[in-house]
């Protein structure tokens, strides 16, 4: 029997770069805030770059990079969620719909924290109280955000059989569900979930 299983490029090198060069510097300043000097900001300016371009490369990237295809509408959304609840979710070759949720939200939390933190360095908010609330709260959300992702990305590794960090790294998943086959659908197509079998 031939063991090897088929795999496909789903994560572009920008994506990748992109994912460790954000987690680097969101951490890089979280790691510096009681001294707000060069490198809190360095990474705080860095991390905003970060998302601008990531923006940009969700209208223009690679298939999978795209906002279109992976942000869902509310109908697929619920769809996926009443799935989970089960233990029936399937999998996705790219971002599961409560993942884009996830991925939205924190490209959207980093963005509002790097601007307020320029704002904080400009005389018209030097000592704002509002906007200085403002960034810390959503740093707080932030980093229970991504504590939520780091499980979640845990679950759906143990889940689906497939390591989400190595895919992370090397860009490739497998494209069929051989290693955790649903009786109902032998094979996956590419462009679609699969809905794995009964958790074993």
């Amino acid at each position: 029997m031939n063991s090897a299983v088929a795999r496909v490029r789903v994560w572009d090198r920008f994506v990748r770069v992109f994912h460790w060069s954000l987690v680097a510097t969101f951490f890089g300043a979280w790691a510096s805030t009681e001294e707000i000097g060069w490198l809190h900001k360095g990474c705080g300016y860095a991390a905003l770059a970060l998302v601008l371009a990531r923006v940009a490369w969700g209208f223009i990237g690679s298939e999978h990079a795209r906002f279109a295809n992976f942000v869902p509408g509310p109908a697929k959304l619920l769809r996926y969620l009443a799935a989970l609840v089960r233990l029936r979710e399937p999998r996705h070759l790219g971002h599961n719909p409560a993942g884009s949720l996830m991925i939205l939200f924190l490209l959207g939390a980093v963005s509002v924290i790097g601007v307020t933190g320029w704002m904080l360095t400009l005389d018209a908010f030097w000592g704002n109280g509002t906007v200085e609330d403002l960034h810390t709260g959503v740093v707080d959300f932030t980093l229970i955000a991504v504590g939520l992702h780091v499980a979640a990305n845990v679950y759906s590794s143990l889940r689906h059989r497939e390591n989400l960090v190595v895919a992370m790294v090397t860009g490739d998943k497998r494209v069929d569900d051989s290693v955790h086959p649903a009786p109902h659908l032998p094979s996956v197509d590419p462009a679609e979930p699969v809905e794995p079998g009964p958790a074993r």
